[in-house]
């Protein structure tokens, strides 16, 4: 299997969201009529989206609307909203900074403890305003913030990293133990991030509740370009997605997996689910709603780090409310609105009546895709996402 790069060397192809399409089915179905609905430990969620860990996305305000409107939204502990009582002013010291600037801002901005206290507050005001929490942090973390976390009321944790594995070698610090992690806590524990078949056996194995599937792959994520790691999304879909159903025959258990980053229009999200995903984890598509903490920009997760930053401020832009990009209406041409619209319409045309059956959908190849008869739509910049 792979194709020779060099003597000796072989290497596998991988696809990504742009590498394939999806083929209609020999029926269709209303769209109104099918089901996008997923469950996570017994608990089922309306719509298969969840909003991405980052600052310039989720806020407590944000998260409050994405769970009124029926999905999920993950607060960022390692953020500034657990550093900073108010923190107006530092979002705008980072929205504000040239661009030039605006890592080292980042860095400078992060460098202030996390309060306990704040990760407590935050955590009731997405409570109060009837949303379940969603909080996340780094491994290092993990065992102390989940506790805290789990005190304060929050309903999921998640662990995420660049690179999650089951197997972590270090002498300089004790690895989180994550079948441990697991144990000591009563609410649902996700882990991020992995893309390979094996590594997501493993991370199963300790029984963690679902997985996060993607490296490097965010509109404001560098790790690509600094580490030279990842893998297609597609590709890092349909892997893990064969380690969920072959532990699901050996175990009974089902354990989901959210494709996490990569995904800019209805159709990359279409094409996750149709490779396998349960659900898919947005930043950038959620970045531009008004409701945004960071006011038309949006930064990796890893551009704060102090010694080789793995994300970089970029700048989205506005276009409205969290509700619209969701569930439309669309006044752009180029499927970055109305995102559970697009999935609905997606399911209909290829006969799937659930998440289940579009992960069923045949796939092709298709490298000419986006370029077949689009002569006067590329001539005009119309029809992708500006």
């Amino acid at each position: 299997m792979g194709m020779w790069v060099g003597r000796g060397r072989k290497a596998r192809a991988a696809y990504g969201f742009d590498d394939i399409a999806l083929v209609p089915g020999a029926l269709t179905v209303n769209p109104n009529e099918v089901d996008i609905s997923w469950e996570l430990c017994g608990q089922r969620y309306e719509i298969p989206i969840i909003a991405a860990a980052m600052d310039g996305v989720v806020s407590p305000r944000l998260a409050v609307e994405m769970g009124r409107l029926g999905g999920l939204a993950v607060l960022n502990l390692e953020g500034i909203f657990a550093r900073y009582q108010d923190p107006d002013d530092v979002l705008e010291r980072i929205v504000s900074a040239s661009q030039e600037q605006a890592t080292k801002i980042i860095q400078s901005i992060y460098a202030e403890p996390i309060k306990e206290d704040l990760i407590h507050r935050r955590i009731q005001e997405i409570k109060k305003g009837g949303s379940s929490a969603v909080v996340s942090s780094i491994p290092q973390r993990a065992e102390r913030f989940g506790q805290i976390a789990q005190e304060a009321g929050a309903d999921v944790f998640v662990v995420q990293s660049t690179v999650t594995t089951a197997r972590h070698i270090a002498t300089e610090y004790t690895p989180v133990d994550l079948r441990k992690l697991k144990k000591s806590l009563a609410i649902p524990l996700i882990i991020g991030n992995v893309v390979t078949y094996e590594a997501c056996l493993e991370l199963m194995e300790t029984g963690v509740d679902a997985l996060l599937i993607g490296v490097g792959p965010g509109a404001a994520c560098t790790s690509r370009e600094v580490l030279g790691l990842g893998v297609p999304q597609v590709t890092a879909t349909a892997d893990s997605a064969a380690a969920r159903d072959f532990y699901y025959k050996q175990t009974g258990r089902y354990v989901p997996i959210i494709t996490d980053g990569g995904m800019t229009t209805g159709g990359d999200v279409c094409k996750a689910l149709a490779s396998g995903a349960d659900a898919v984890m947005i930043g950038s598509a959620f970045a531009r709603a008004t409701e945004a903490p960071g006011r038309g920009y949006h930064w990796g997760m890893a551009t704060p780090h102090q010694n080789l930053p793995r994300g970089t401020r970029i700048r989205v832009g506005s276009v409205g409310p969290l509700e619209q990009i969701l569930f439309g209406p669309a006044f752009t041409e180029e499927g970055t609105l109305n995102l559970v619209g697009a999935i609905r319409t997606c399911m209909g045309s290829v006969g799937a009546r659930s998440i289940r059956e579009l992960q069923q959908t045949e796939l092709i190849i298709a490298p000419a895709i986006k370029t077949e008869g689009k002569v006067f739509q590329h001539a005009q910049k119309l029809g992708r996402p500006r």
